[in-house]
């Protein structure tokens, strides 16, 4: 069989585990197209070495992860495209495509443990007092970061975000999760109006195109200055701005905000399952990190608390 027809073949292989990922696994949209990505690249690599998903063997993995790994690839990314790499090979066994799996035995990668630290409240103050500005991005930018701290939304939640989903009156919001599970989030008074802002004449209003490009984009809350729905890399960095701009002296992300969210809602007596459902955690021991990241506070209610505690 011909390199082409090999990796012909593979690709097939990989659409077909995609297909059961979404269907029988309720991948979201996002999480498949990340799974493509790192897959076809190791089909790629693969058919350098004349093999491919079928012939594959231990020693070829392990070199793949030791090529991405030199390429300066982050361990988090390639834990990532490792995992994608066991799944696939796990369908292929359990539809007894091959006899093996030859991802059993590789170690996985280490990554480093711990969550961002989250801003200070006068951090986010900061933040939020320096996105200022009249023209329609400022106003969009200004209600998305305001958006995602309110939330805690993931970004590509607040990306995906249609104007159908979003109760202004009752200052709720829909969200759809991983696997498009969906959750209803409130939101306080200042996102609001953030939000009716951006939204009236002089915000989103003066983004919108003469001809929409895709359909999808004409429901879309936040959008570009050409009238296409946000995308991520694109709110990334307009998050990223906002902390410079305010004078954060660290890398601010939308994560950033999810984490400073919660850390706060516990920090001041919200119960640990609500923020669970909140974040749209699958499980309660994911919200339970949050608990650990304010060593600060553990210090101060020690110290008021604990009769032993001076000095």
């Amino acid at each position: 069989m011909s390199k082409n027809s090999t990796t012909d073949r593979d690709a097939v292989l990989v659409e077909e585990f995609l297909r059961w990922m979404a269907v029988e696994k309720g991948r979201a949209a996002n999480t498949i197209s990340n799974y493509r990505r790192d897959l076809i690249r190791y089909v790629e690599f693969l058919a350098t070495a004349s093999k491919s998903l079928l012939t594959a063997r231990e020693n070829e993995v392990e070199e793949y992860i030791r090529v991405l790994q030199a390429s300066g690839d982050a361990n988090a990314s390639t834990a990532r495209r490792l995992a994608a790499i066991r799944m696939l090979h796990g369908f292929l066994l359990a539809e007894e495509r091959r006899r093996d799996n030859p991802t059993s035995r590789i170690e996985g990668v280490k990554v480093p443990g711990g969550v961002p630290k989250p801003l200070s409240l006068d951090e986010v103050s900061s933040l939020l007092e320096a996105m200022v500005g009249d023209s329609a991005t400022e106003m969009r930018d200004r209600a998305l970061v305001e958006f995602l701290y309110a939330t805690g939304a993931r970004i590509s939640e607040a990306c995906d975000l249609n104007l159908d989903d979003l109760d202004l009156s009752s200052r709720v919001v829909r969200l759809f999760g991983k696997g498009s599970k969906e959750r209803v989030v409130p939101f306080g008074r200042i996102a609001e109006e953030r939000l009716r802002e951006y939204i009236g004449s002089a915000g989103r209003a003066q983004l919108v195109p003469d001809v929409w490009s895709r359909g999808s984009d004409r429901d879309a809350v936040f959008l570009t200055n050409r009238g296409k729905r946000l995308n991520r890399q694109k709110a990334w960095h307009v998050v990223r701005d906002a902390g410079v701009r305010a004078g954060i002296n660290r890398e601010l992300s939308p994560h950033v905000l999810r984490h400073s969210c919660a850390t706060h809602m516990l920090e001041h007596g919200a119960d640990l399952r609500i923020v669970q459902e909140m974040l749209g955690h699958a499980t309660i021991s994911t919200t339970q990190i949050y608990t650990k990241v304010s060593t600060d506070r553990l210090w101060a209610v020690y110290r008021d608390a604990h009769p032993r505690a001076a000095g």
